[in-house]
């Protein structure tokens, strides 16, 4: 039996599966919702319900847009033909704060993951493998993250763009600025002295 009212219990389980949410902070935010002026509380409701039914895939890219094609794909001052390919949509952000990226996205939506049941079929690569038979594209960035299933899945993408007259280039990856040399692992230095360049 739950400690809780039924409809207290409920919108805990559903905080919960939100990521980086534990039982705490799930009951915090729930208390917190309590609490709220009714208006707040529906607002809260309404964004939620806007966001599901607002929101769609780009037919480009697969970035998350209300509209189709997204910004970034029918900007007219942003390269079309070149193309960085992210994991996720959350990617972009990262790339857009360095302020010197001027091409467009391609978001696989996930890596490859044998364990997990993940493998080609599963990335929304097609768009990008059309444009890329099309001639469409200059130069495509391979920007996932350094771990197994980033490099398995720019691996693997790689090699299905080689058939294609474009060039394929990965991010350099290394010590980040402000650590400390002495604390990086083998791989990460490896990575650092692969990615030297001329000064």
């Amino acid at each position: 039996m739950s400690r809780y009212a039924e409809p207290m219990a409920r919108l805990i389980e559903e905080l919960k599966k939100l990521p980086g949410v534990g039982t705490k902070s799930a009951q915090r935010f729930a208390f917190h919702i309590l609490r709220s002026s009714e208006d707040d509380a529906v607002a809260l409701a309404d964004a939620v319900r806007e966001l599901k039914a607002g929101l769609r895939l780009c037919s480009v890219c697969n970035n998350v847009t209300d509209v189709d094609p997204c910004a970034y794909c029918s900007s007219p001052v942003r390269n079309q033909r070149l193309v960085c390919v992210v994991e996720e949509p959350t990617s972009i952000a990262t790339i857009e704060r360095t302020r010197g990226y001027l091409g467009v996205y391609h978001v696989l939506h996930g890596t490859l993951s044998p364990l997990h049941g993940v493998g080609p079929e599963q990335l929304r690569v097609g768009t990008l493998l059309q444009r890329a038979e099309r001639s469409e594209l200059d130069e495509v960035i391979l920007a996932t993250s350094p771990t197994l299933e980033g490099e398995a899945t720019a691996n693997w993408l790689a090699g299905a763009l080689r058939s294609f007259p474009v060039r394929i280039t990965r991010i350099a990856t290394g010590v980040p600025a402000g650590s400390d040399i002495e604390y990086a692992d083998e791989v990460t230095m490896a990575r650092s002295l692969e990615g030297r360049r001329d000064l």
